[in-house]
């Protein structure tokens, strides 16, 4: 199924994942609306991609900006890769402020929510909206209880979605380690080692390319027979 003349927006298209599935619909020919709460980037981003796709600046943690974006629009697929963590990914348990660590829900699941609730009176009926989960879900460490909580909600809320709006498809993409820009914070003389290291016990002994998680999301806006599923793109991780 092809996505082409089809309209899309994608949260956090600015860059990383986001980015790499807004390149994979221009090519498919769709219209593609790129939103971010950075103007400048998801600006940059989109002359870059070409094919006539657009910017937009929503701050997708603010229900009124939301209302406004989605005031009026019509879209086909609504994809959010909005990933900003927002608060302590990981702390001591027994040390844990709890009034920080809401903030952890903030774009990701509340943020997603609020996409769903003022996106899908834009969405056609044949439409699909995608969410991202994290592996914190599946295999929480030490200190990462509030995120892997967090991260295991969205699933459920996949769910609940795909029931409450049908016949609009919902599903979510589960990405594991991929190397987008999050990654730069380890030395540079470091980072292969690193990235060695974490991903040497995989079946995919490697780390994973932002192109590849996209098909995911691809797929879920092209799978019109697909829905309240979770697509994993791990490498064999999980």
């Amino acid at each position: 199924m092809s996505l082409k003349g089809q309209k899309i927006v994608v949260f956090g298209g600015g860059s990383g994942i986001g980015y790499a599935v807004a390149q994979g619909c221009v090519a498919d020919g769709a219209d593609v609306t790129i939103a971010s709460t950075n103007a400048a980037r998801v600006e940059e981003a989109a002359n870059k991609l070409g094919g006539g796709a657009r910017s937009a600046k929503v701050d997708i943690t603010k229900e009124a900006e939301l209302a406004a974006f989605f005031d009026g629009a019509q879209f086909d697929h609504i994809v959010t890769t909005a990933g900003d963590w927002g608060g302590p990914r990981r702390a001591r348990f027994a040390e844990l402020d709890l009034d920080a660590a809401h903030a952890l829900f903030n774009v990701r699941f509340w943020g997603a929510l609020a996409i769903a609730k003022h996106g899908a009176k834009s969405l056609a009926e044949n439409g699909s909206l995608t969410l991202t989960n994290g592996m914190i879900a599946h295999r929480p460490t030490r200190g990462s209880v509030v995120s892997s909580a967090m991260a295991g909600g969205i699933e459920h809320l996949v769910r609940a979605l795909a029931v409450e709006l049908a016949p609009v498809r919902v599903n979510g993409v589960c990405p594991g380690l991929i190397r987008t820009g999050v990654w730069d914070s380890i030395p540079e003389d470091q980072r292969e080692t690193r990235l060695t290291e974490m991903t040497k016990t995989q079946l995919v002994p490697r780390i994973g390319t932002p192109e590849e998680a996209a098909e995911a999301y691809l797929y879920a806006m092209r799978g019109s027979y697909t829905t309240g599923q979770m697509l994993y793109v791990h490498g064999g991780v999980r």
